[in-house]
């Protein structure tokens, strides 16, 4: 797993090269594209799943722009994103639930064969021509698949840089060494 400051986008560091970024991308777009089709709009539920999508994306975008200054508030963001994107999770469980559909069995074949495809893929469009030709209870299960899979990158991801912070320090004992090199020097 790649920690924040280890992949290089033309020259730049970049979220948009995360892994985590990426799934909360297809899940963000995925979510948007679900709603639209099989919730009414003046439902609470439309707005709530489609904010959950987003927080899960903008959290992690926000946590990386964050941890040049402080791992803290980067820390405390990922753990955000990861507690929206479990709200959201729980909304299509209960989709499911509430609709008398049902949610695929871990070892059931399309629950491997979406986890399959969810480790291949990490374009949105991809995802969004497959939900073209589906109902709602296989673009749900499509979803918790793939929200299963962004929880555990989030937690490899939240703990590779939680050891980056216990090895290298934050912000102020980075400043703090260059103060005393300056001096020592």
């Amino acid at each position: 797993m790649a920690t924040t400051k280890s992949i290089i986008d033309n020259g730049h560091w970049s979220y948009e090269t995360l892994l985590c970024y990426q799934k909360a991308v297809v899940i963000y777009d995925l979510t948007y594209h679900f709603c639209r089709r099989f919730i009414d709009k003046r439902d609470r539920t439309f707005d709530q799943m489609i904010q959950a999508a987003r927080s899960g994306k903008q959290n992690i975008v926000e946590g990386y722009t964050d941890a040049s200054t402080s791992y803290e508030v980067a820390l405390k963001l990922y753990n955000i994103a990861r507690g929206s994107l479990k709200e959201l999770l729980e909304d299509y469980r209960d989709y499911l639930r509430t609709r008398g559909l049902t949610e695929w069995s871990v070892g059931s074949a399309q629950n491997r064969a979406m986890r399959k495809i969810g480790k291949e893929h990490t374009d949105s469009s991809y995802y969004i021509n497959l939900a073209e030709s589906r109902g709602d209870e296989t673009i749900a299960n499509m979803l918790i698949v793939l929200l299963s899979q962004e929880d555990k990158i989030l937690v490899s991801f939240i703990a590779a840089e939680g050891e980056r912070f216990r090895c290298e320090g934050g912000f102020k004992e980075k400043l703090t060494r260059v103060r005393l090199e300056k001096r020592n020097g």
